[in-house]
Formats: structure tokens, C-alpha cells, sequence
């Protein structure tokens, strides 16, 4: 039998890379987001991710619509640079919303489907910046690690019940997001931090959010695995 996959943020970037590859390995998808995606492989729910309630349902309607979950992917997110001084309360509840909180919904929202049939997967995205980040991104890098926190605290509870958990922490992957923020040197200087000597593309990300979520992946749970081309190895 196919997987039953959803995937938050499906529409671009990482995201869509993701559900290419869930689709290219013959699993049924569902993406979550605001847009719909580009092509038709996959089934199309748009949601308010800030917004508990609408989330709650659009994950309702996927799960009804694939016949069950197998697999949860949370990849949307928002990216802003700003100063420790310059990040406004707004700024913080926005980010923080979008990128632990809807987590933490979605999560709660596929568990019980999960537990039930005592087995299921779920793969949060977080970044690099849980683990490195802070400086000029501190909002964001809080959101990511508590990305990680939820990670192991699903792990640690629905263990017992056949559920692995586990995030993957991207590093540098030029996608849209915080494209308006880099320049070429930028992208220079963040390239020579890798011992590979490039950056990332979506479908390294895509790859390992993959295995995790396949049975060679199973023994594997709470970790936060670095997609970062050697710039971080802890």
C-alpha cells in the first residue's frame, strides 16, 4: 500500500521538492498551504496557518481525503531578518505562529489517527539556526529549535505506540524564501563554509525528509539530522 502523505508548505521551495518525491516513489500527497502547488500530483488544501482552527481542519479534510495519514510533513515557514533590538511583538508572535506553533498543531492534529493505528511518521523541517543560528535572525532561530523540542517531546511520547518523529535542520538552500536579503556575495561566502564547497538544493533536503519517513529510516527517531553540507556536525 502507497503512503498517505501531507506536507505543510508543499507549494515552493523545499516543500515542493518534498512532495516530488513522495509522489515519484508512488505515495498519495496532500499539501497544506496558502497556494495551491504548481502541478497535480498532489491533492490541494489551502489553510491559514496561523489561524489553530482552520489548520485543524484543513488537516482533517487531507486525512479524510487519503483515506488515513501515514506521514506528516511540516515544512511551511516564515524567514525575517531583523536585530535582536529591531524584532517587534508582532514580529515575534508571527514567526513563532507559523513556524513551532502550527507544528505543534499539526502534530496534535494527525496523533490521533497515529496512535490508532499504531504506526505513522513525522518529519518537521526546522533549520540550521536551532542549532548555529541567532545573530540578525534571533525570532527565527527560537522557532526553529522549538521546532526541535517538539520533535523529542513527540518522540519521547508516541514512541511507545510505533510513531518516529524526527526533524531535519537545512542549511543554506536557495529557495524564495530570504531571497530579498542575500547578494551574490552572500551566497560567496556561505558556499565556502561547506567542506563541499556549495549550498544546498531542495532535493537534498527532500531526500533525507524521504528516508526518514521510510521503513530504512525506522530505527530513527528525535533526531534533528543537519542537511547542511558539513557546516554543522553536531
Amino acid at each position: 500500500m502507497s503512503q498517505r502523505v501531507i506536507v505543510t508548505g508543499g507549494s515552493g521551495g523545499i516543500g515542493a521538492a518534498i512532495v516530488e518525491r513522495f509522489v515519484a516513489d508512488g505515495a498519495a500527497v496532500a499539501v497544506l498551504d496558502r497556494r495551491a502547488p504548481a502541478g497535480e500530483s498532489a491533492s490541494f488544501f489551502p489553510v491559514d496557518l496561523l489561524d489553530p482552527l482552520d489548520t485543524r481542519r484543513a488537516v482533517g479534510e487531507a486525512i479524510a481525503a487519503l483515506g488515513g495519514i501515514d506521514v506528516l510533513v511540516n515544512c511551511a515557514g516564515i524567514f525575517q531578518h531583523a536585530s535582536l533590538l529591531d524584532i517587534t511583538v508582532d514580529d515575534w508572535d508571527r514567526v513563532l505562529d507559523i513556524n513551532a506553533r502550527a507544528t505543534l498543531v499539526t502534530m496534535q492534529a494527525v496523533a490521533p489517527v497515529m496512535l490508532e493505528a499504531r504506526q505513522g511518521s513525522i518529519v518537521n523541517i526546522a533549520s540550521m539556526a536551532a542549532k548555529h543560528g541567532g545573530g540578525g535572525e534571533g525570532h527565527y532561530a527560537a522557532s526553529k529549535a522549538a521546532v526541535v523540542a517538539l520533535t523529542r517531546a513527540g518522540a519521547q511520547e508516541w514512541g511507545c505506540h510505533g510513531i518516529t518523529v524526527n526533524a531535519v535542520c537545512p542549511g543554506y538552500v536557495l529557495t524564495d524564501m530570504g531571497a530579498d536579503t542575500r547578494s551574490e556575495a552572500d551566497i560567496a561566502a556561505w558556499s565556502a563554509k561547506s567542506p563541499l564547497g556549495r549550498l544546498g538544493i531542495p532535493e537534498d533536503v527532500a531526500g533525507v525528509t524521504h528516508f526518514l519517513a521510510s521503513p530504512a529510516g525506522g530505527y530513527l527517531t528525535g533526531q534533528a539530522i543537519n542537511v547542511t553540507g558539513g557546516m554543522i556536525m553536531h
